[in-house]
């Protein structure tokens, strides 16, 4: 083949000699560079730094490149902002057109050619300890073939700031990603428009106001790929050297670097490895990826294109003005790594799953609040003359008095907008749609492992802890791979675990006495609102101390979470993991158990245990602490419920919105202005470094908090979706803004994380289908034994003569005779207008006084039976549709699973093919094109 011209445009790839691109397996590695004692590069008034090429000639601007592989003489950042300030006219001021030029140059290294991968900062203090780690530490990466360029602090706006810079060259970038098996572009997918079906085609043309605008984001390129192998370089394809890893891959590979690397001997002789080691004791101060330049444009991306990436995402994704249109998933996953990108999908795709489910939850609140007026037995409790004129026996011993029916008619009507018909129907079709979200979310999930290149992440790609490495001293041989490697002996896995199950039963022990406290602040608390003489706190007593037992709850909340989080995290460490993928499961699974308990103890109290052992007048249950424990109001607990709820899941989603948004961006701004204010005294460039060291770090635990918010409100939104229709539509509301709240701190607010990798979201996805299985059960419990539904339906189709509900309160309320009750029970005082008392009406079946009094009547065992057959039929029903739904969706969409087979088959091409011209010599061929071309050649 002729190698004088260049190929037709489209066929560049086509044939053997597809790689012809010196990758420099061969090259010297280039040389470390030496500290800098110049000024921070560029100067900003001297524009000759990055010069600006001719535009190429349009349809051949990825063609004109030197011998480097570079667009011309300047680096890829500098010629796109170029290129894009000869598009239209800009008026940027003189100063922010050259702030904006210095920043891109600050992207490299001195040379302009070197792409900065990581930055180490640190601060130069005294300690001669710390110093000796950083020279250790950066020596030994040295070792490792990074090259490294320092910034002393004199470069620096705060004057008291160095920075490390990091760049990892080609050949240590290739061997680390062949160890990693790091799948790379091998041929360009060519099954999408065959397996595309004709109405998913058809839809692809109808317009949507969801939708991004193909003029700002593209569909990035679809190929089929292989895991990296530098003997097989030429198979892959590589058209720039500098871009073939992008930056994501290349920050991963240096952080797998950095992670492994150590800096110190301790008092053992063990050696103490990682940069996460060097900032948790002080030596750096921070260790980060850059950002690819500025989020914010002083042009229209419509008119001028992107900036940068980071620009890219933040005015299609993360920009508050964009909140309805449908997130750029891959370039998530290309700018922050899988790991992130996948968190976003499913957050993304579980708010969607919410849309139906608000929408039936509205129309069920709506349906109670038109018909609440029409309800008979809220209506006879509103009645004077009818049942609200019954005289309720007291609520609270002593200092609680004898009370008229009527007084709860309020507390009624509010009962019933959540305690209708709709409400059964409601919580089967939320329980269907669990089963629905789950199944769906799986397809959903491995079309993204295999769209990303994730699917085998965890059995092939995933490396060891660098800590367990470190830690662990006892090795064998690997049962499947047959290499040496450490391992945890059995008995010291049971010490292990036995400790951490001990301290994880004492914690829920102490959350259990908490709610418990909270308890008791209830029964104290009624009491004493009931004692008083003011009629409107009387009259509210219920609603008083439901109120604040909610608010003091949620602050016990908080705080539990504080202490437990930090247990938790040594737990997980003493277990001693072996991968990071273990390690996050098994942090997750002690904390959401923690959270489980902590946030939902309080709701099951109420909903399945107040008023349900209080015994009966003239025999109350005195066991808690020889307290007369709480009743629920005559019209039920269910408005408790509906209050515990709303205040724990708005307040906590308001709590993290200021906690994740508000601070954060307050501290960055302080750092930001101040840095401002001194680069207008000084001559100094803020550079990327800085302006990136000034924003707030991720968390440590980086989307544990992100995914536990979601999934404990997951769980109000399904296990207790019976007692709160409007779960849905909040949560619903709350997503829309926090997907868009994630997006902006992730793109503006904080520094770049490592872009991790991961193959799905982990354990998270057993949890939701735990908190399903147990919304099943929960929510049957509710509707029989909460809510009044079944004792309603029992009265109008066993007893009523007209199959309505008119005398439904007088069937519900027992009699009791005053001249029977306890003497601690009886009140202090009668009130003049209630009269002479000699009989009072409360909560249940009993027998009048008599020769059975108080007794279970025949109601009593009915109504149990009409509970008890309900939680079984509907379990039954729910368990049948479910199982249903998983027989008939599978797993795996078709289309994925045919991409996957071509794939494999590809993948085993290009192995024969680099075998066969491995052979070839042996053969006697001379490696000619008709060796060398067998894409058309089975291997079958």
């Amino acid at each position: 083949m002729d190698h004088s011209r260049p190929p037709p445009i489209g066929f560049e790839l086509q044939g053997a000699d597809q790689a012809q691109i010196d990758v420099g397996f061969n090259q010297p590695p280039p040389q470390e560079v030496t500290p800098s004692t110049q000024p921070l590069y560029p100067n900003p008034h001297d524009q000759t730094e990055v010069p600006m090429p001719p535009p190429p000639p349009i349809g051949f601007e990825g063609q004109m490149t030197d011998s480097n592989g570079r667009n011309g003489n300047n680096t890829p950042e500098a010629d796109d902002y170029k290129g894009n300030q000869q598009k239209i006219p800009l008026d940027l001021g003189p100063v922010n057109e050259e702030e904006v030029i210095n920043e891109i140059a600050t992207l490299y290294f001195r040379d302009k050619k070197s792409k900065i991968d990581y930055v180490l900062a640190y601060e130069d203090e005294q300690d001669e300890k710390k110093k000796e780690r950083r020279q250790t530490f950066q020596d030994n990466l040295q070792d490792e073939g990074l090259i490294l360029e320092f910034e002393e602090k004199e470069n620096s706006i705060n004057k008291k700031t160095s920075f490390v810079k990091v760049h990892c060259p080609w050949e240590l970038l290739a061997k680390y990603a062949e160890i990693t098996n790091m799948k790379m572009p091998l041929l360009e997918n060519d099954m999408d428009e065959e397996l595309t079906g004709f109405v998913e085609h058809c839809f692809s043309y109808l317009p949507s106001p969801f939708e991004l605008s193909k003029d700002i984001i593209q569909d990035e390129p679809n190929y089929f790929t292989a895991p990296f192998n530098r003997e097989r370089v030429d198979q892959f394809i590589i058209k720039d050297k500098d871009t073939f890893f992008t930056n994501a891959q290349r920050s991963r590979i240096v952080y797998e670097i950095l992670a492994r690397t150590w800096f110190e001997h301790d008092k053992k002789g063990k050696k103490r490895i990682g940069v996460s080691n060097m900032v948790n004791n002080g030596s750096y101060t921070a260790a980060f990826p850059l950002h690819d330049g500025r989020y914010l444009s002083e042009h229209s991306i419509l008119a001028s294109g992107k900036d940068n990436d980071r620009h890219l995402l933040y005015e299609t994704w993360a920009k508050p003005g964009v909140w309805y249109k449908y997130q750029p998933l891959d370039h998530v996953r290309t700018y922050f790594g899988e790991k992130i990108a996948i968190y976003f999908a499913w957050l993304g795709y579980y708010t969607s799953a919410l849309f139906p489910a608000a929408a039936l939850g509205l129309a069920v609140f709506i349906f109670g609040l038109a018909t609440f007026m029409d309800d008979k037995p809220s209506n006879d409790i509103c009645d004077p003359n009818g049942a609200g004129n019954f005289t309720m026996c007291p609520l609270c011993d002593g200092r609680c008095t004898y009370w008229k029916l009527e007084s709860s008619c309020r507390y009624s009507r509010a009962t019933y907008l959540f305690d209708n018909y709709g409400t059964m129907i409601f919580a089967v079709v939320m329980a269907l749609w669990a089963s629905f979200f789950q199944e769906f979310w799986k397809r959903k999930q491995h079309e993204l492992e295999y769209d990303w290149d994730c699917a085998d992440f965890e059995s092939e790609e995933e490396t060891l802890r660098p800590e367990f490495e470190a830690a662990i001293s006892n090795r064998r041989t690997h049962p499947v791979t047959k290499r040496e490697e450490p391992f945890v002996p059995s008995y010291s896995k049971c010490i292990r675990y036995g400790t951490t199950l001990g301290i994880i039963v004492f914690f829920l022990c102490v959350v259990l006495a908490a709610v418990f406290g909270v308890i008791l602040y209830r029964v104290v608390i009624s009491g004493v609102l009931y004692a008083s003489t003011d009629g409107v706190i009387k009259s509210r007593a219920t609603i008083i101390a439901s109120v604040t037992a909610a608010c003091i709850n949620f602050v016990i909340i908080l705080i539990l979470n504080f202490v437990y989080g930090r247990i938790a995290l040594f737990l997980t460490d003493l277990e001693q993991h072996r991968t990071q993928t273990e390690w996050e499961d098994a942090f997750t699974f002690k904390m959401f158990l923690f959270q489980f308990v902590n946030y939902y103890s309080t709701v099951v109290y109420i909903a399945f245990f107040k008023g349900k052992f209080v015994g009966r007048p003239g025999d109350y249950n005195y066991s808690l602490l020889d307290k007369r424990q709480e009743e629920c109001d005559p019209a039920g607990c269910l408005i408790e419920v509906c209050i515990q709820l709303g205040i724990i899941m708005v307040g906590k989603q308001a709590l993290n919105n200021f906690k994740e948004i508000l601070l954060p961006k307050i501290m960055v701004w302080f750092k930001s202005r101040k840095a401002k204010n001194e680069e207008k005294k000084e001559d100094i460039v803020y550079s990327r470094w800085e302006q990136d060291y000034n924003l707030a770090d991720q968390p440590k635990m980086g989307l544990f908090d992100e995914y536990l918010e979601m999934v404990i409100q997951y769980g109000f939104v399904t296990i207790f979706v019976a007692a709160f229709p409007l779960a849905p539509l909040f949560a619903l509301l709350n997503n829309i803004i926090e997907i868009r709240l994630d997006a902006y701190k992730f793109v503006t607010q904080w520094k770049r994380p490592m872009a991790a990798r991961a193959q799905d979201i982990g354990i998270w996805f057993g949890i939701l289908r735990g908190i399903s299985a147990v919304a099943v059960i929960t929510n049957a419990a509710i509707i029989a034994f909460t809510a009044e539904f079944i004792p309603k339906m029992v009265y109008r189709y066993a007893h009523s003569e007209n199959e309505s509900l008119e005398g439904y309160m007088n069937y519900s309320l027992s009699v009791f005779n005053v001249a029977d009750f306890q003497k601690k029970s009886i009140p202090s005082e009668i009130p003049p207008e209630l009269g002479n008392v000699t009989q009072c009406r409360f909560r249940g079946f009993y027998e009048p006084a008599g020769p059975h009094e108080y007794q279970f009547t025949m109601a009593y065992w009915e109504v149990l039976a009409a509970r008890l057959a309900f939680i079984v039929v509907f379990e039954n029903l729910v368990v049948f549709l479910t199982w249903l739904v998983m027989y008939l969706v599978p797993d795996i969409p078709y289309k994925v699973k045919m991409q996957m087979l071509r794939e494999n088959f590809l993948s085993k091409e290009a192995l024969y093919r680099a075998e066969s011209i491995k052979l070839s010599p042996m053969r006697g061929g001379g490696g000619t094109d008709n060796d060398t071309n067998v894409t058309d050649r089975t291997i079958f």
